[in-house]
């Protein structure tokens, strides 16, 4: 279910998200009936904040992380 070793964690269709780490980032996989790929997240107490407005495949999400850590490296 989830991803030990990188800083986000993925639920796919039918599965419920465990445990989360206030501020952790989480892929939830949507409905293939609803266009598929995945929502993108930050998890808090009480309330998922969606990242980006449109869903993504899991590869552009992962990017996407990679990016915002190379950013905030520099």
């Amino acid at each position: 279910m989830g991803v030990s070793d990188t800083n986000y964690q993925i639920v796919y269709r039918g599965h419920h998200l465990e445990y989360f780490h206030p501020g952790g980032w989480v892929f939830f996989q949507r409905p293939k009936e609803a266009g598929g790929g995945f929502w993108l997240g930050r998890t808090y107490d009480f309330v998922f904040m969606i990242e980006l407005p449109r869903p993504v495949s899991l590869r552009e999400g992962i990017l996407y992380l990679q990016q915002l850590k190379y950013e905030s490296a520099s």
